[in-house]
């Protein structure tokens, strides 16, 4: 209980106090650049919100992260405990790609614009799309992407299946898709957790999936070579055979 006490005023106030930066610079005219305030308000509210929890972050694999090119990173998802450790990991400018219902939270909804995420409404597959056509260019002139490719959090910690559209950004933008494996998230604070425990979130990087020549029916295809990328990062950890 004392970890409850400890979790919401901090996660109200920090939600609140990072993204009223994030609009305030919006409202400046302020422009996207690395290392500006949105790359800066980002990874400060996840480091913080880290800090308060008590949850520490072990990266396997940080020598495959590069700098010098955007990508196009697909990991799993169980946890609003990934998202902390991933903006917390992933270097450069990253901005994730979210569903459109998180614009019906105030203030953060707003702010998860004005800094740039890109916002995809998957019940609208034309919109979508175009969507992914807008993200492609901005992962061009050098931001990288990070897709919750199952599109929902897995209630039971497993690898649900992959929607197709972040392979389509991928390949529209040329860019390589990197794997990522986030575990320790279900432990600490699965779906419906009012508060997370203490702990360690392990993030683990997989070897880049080129993209240059692919086309879009290529994307089915990409899809599956990254499931079973993750797949094999997560039986690697638990020593265990693909499933």
């Amino acid at each position: 209980m004392i970890q409850a006490f400890r979790y919401w005023p901090a996660f109200v106030a920090l939600t609140l106090w990072h993204s009223a930066k994030a609009i305030l610079a919006a409202l400046l005219g302020v422009q996207q650049r690395p290392g500006g305030v949105y790359d800066r308000t980002a990874y400060e509210w996840a480091t913080r919100l880290l800090a308060v929890t008590r949850i520490t972050v072990d990266v396997e694999g940080g020598a495959r992260l590069r700098t010098d090119r955007p990508c196009v990173y697909i990991a799993n998802h169980v946890s609003l405990v990934d998202i902390w450790a991933l903006l917390a990991t992933l270097p450069g400018t990253v901005r994730f790609v979210f569903k459109k219902e998180l614009m019906r939270v105030p203030l953060f909804g707003s702010a998860l614009r004005k800094a740039g995420h890109i916002r995809i409404d998957r019940q609208n597959r034309a919109a979508a799309f175009a969507a992914y056509d807008d993200a492609a260019a901005v992962i061009r002139r050098g931001t990288s992407a990070i897709v919750f490719a199952e599109g929902t959090r897995s209630r039971d910690g497993r690898l649900l299946p992959f929607k197709k559209g972040p392979f389509v950004l991928a390949i529209a933008a040329q860019s390589p898709v990197v794997p990522v494996l986030v575990e320790g998230g279900y432990e600490l604070m699965r779906r419906g957790s009012f508060y997370p425990k203490r702990g360690t979130i392990r993030v683990v990087i997989g070897e880049d999936i080129p993209t240059e020549g692919l086309g879009y029916d290529d994307r089915e295809a990409l899809a599956d070579q990254t499931r079973v990328a993750l797949l094999a990062l997560r039986a690697k950890d638990e020593g265990t055979k693909i499933p």
